[in-house]
């Protein structure tokens, strides 16, 4: 995909968010980002993309950045976009962000790859990237290949959906080993709100029944630093062994007695 067509695709996604179905990935996806970004702690947190959702609102850093490619209306986003850049080049110093969110922000990019290392370049060690991707191995995925074949497209146009376990291989190649991941939105590919409505028992029966079928997937994952090892306190010490001491008129007296 070039980078006009990447452009066209994401303008597509902005427009699909407003739908129903939209609207219920976005529901289910803040909820899940609530409850990952809460506990991780650090000083620098960084939203890459769809300002449509506040994927920091649980997080409790000093400082949340929201970047985007373009400036936007207030009424567009949840809150004010702080930076603008291409995802390729981000203009944050190495080794700076203690957690990075993209949300649907790959497979919607021109060059996936350079936007991934553009993220480990910028992770503290140990620090993380959470990342949302529609899943091409469900019922959402299904639907969308019937576009190549005629049939009309139920997701924004994308040349390729990336699996979760080939989004695993990349962070894996990149020293960023997965720690969590969780699929969501397992009801039918249905454009309107009442027919979603009817199927929402299989958001309740897909994570037992048929776990990884969901529409969306998070994937959570943490830098690794080959080489580098936690140094933690010392709780234990060991005291020096005391000598004796032998007052000196006492050792004296000895050497005379001797």
């Amino acid at each position: 995909m070039d980078r006009a067509g990447s452009e066209k695709s994401i303008i597509a996604l902005e427009g699909w968010m407003q739908t129903p179905a939209g609207v219920y990935l976005r529901a289910w996806e803040q909820t899940c980002l609530d409850n990952l970004t809460a506990d991780i702690f650090g000083y620098n947190a960084v939203q890459i993309g769809m300002p449509q959702i506040d994927a920091l609102a649980a997080n409790r850093m000093p400082y949340k950045i929201l970047a985007d490619r373009k400036v936007r209306p207030v009424q567009d986003a949840l809150r004010p976009v702080d930076l603008t850049f291409d995802y390729t080049e981000m203009p944050f110093a190495s080794q700076s962000i203690d957690l990075m969110v993209l949300p649907h922000v790959l497979e919607f990019s021109d060059d996936p790859h350079q936007v991934l290392r553009e993220v480990e370049r910028v992770l503290i060690p140990e620090g993380q990237v959470i990342i949302c991707g529609f899943n091409p191995a469900s019922l959402w995925g299904a639907r969308n290949m019937l576009r190549r074949v005629g049939g009309t497209s139920f997701l924004p146009r994308t040349e390729e959906l990336i699996s979760m376990p080939r989004m695993k291989d990349w962070l894996k190649l990149l020293n960023m080993g997965a720690s969590q991941s969780h699929f969501g939105c397992y009801a039918p590919a249905c454009r309107t709100e009442k027919w979603l409505n009817r199927y929402t028992f299989m958001d309740n029966a897909g994570p037992r029944w048929w776990p990884y079928f969901g529409g969306v997937y998070v994937v959570q994952a943490i830098k690794r630093v080959k080489g580098m090892h936690l140094i933690g306190p010392a709780w234990t010490k060991k005291t020096a062994s005391n000598t004796a001491v032998v007052p000196a008129t006492n050792k004296r007296r000895e050497q005379q007695d001797g």
